[in-house]
């Protein structure tokens, strides 16, 4: 998404409005933040959001290799 890494428009909230937290994990199902992103998001300054957003791209790469890793292959 542009508007993420656009240091001109503020970064637009990752809510996608399936707030459920996983409790295994401590990320919302549906944008992949923690509570404590969630909490803070409104005070956050852009650079923040960013970082968090940065994060959010991180945690999705991750779970997608993870769901795509063959089965039974473990290094």
């Amino acid at each position: 998404m542009a508007a993420i890494h656009d240091t001109v428009t503020p970064p637009p909230s990752p809510c996608i409005n399936i707030c459920r937290m996983d409790e295994r994990s401590g990320l919302c199902e549906g944008c992949l933040r923690s509570i404590d992103e969630i909490a803070g998001w409104s005070t956050l300054d852009d650079d923040a959001r960013r970082a968090v957003w940065d994060a959010i791209e991180t945690r999705h790469a991750e779970w997608v290799a993870q769901r795509f890793e063959p089965q039974g292959e473990k290094p």
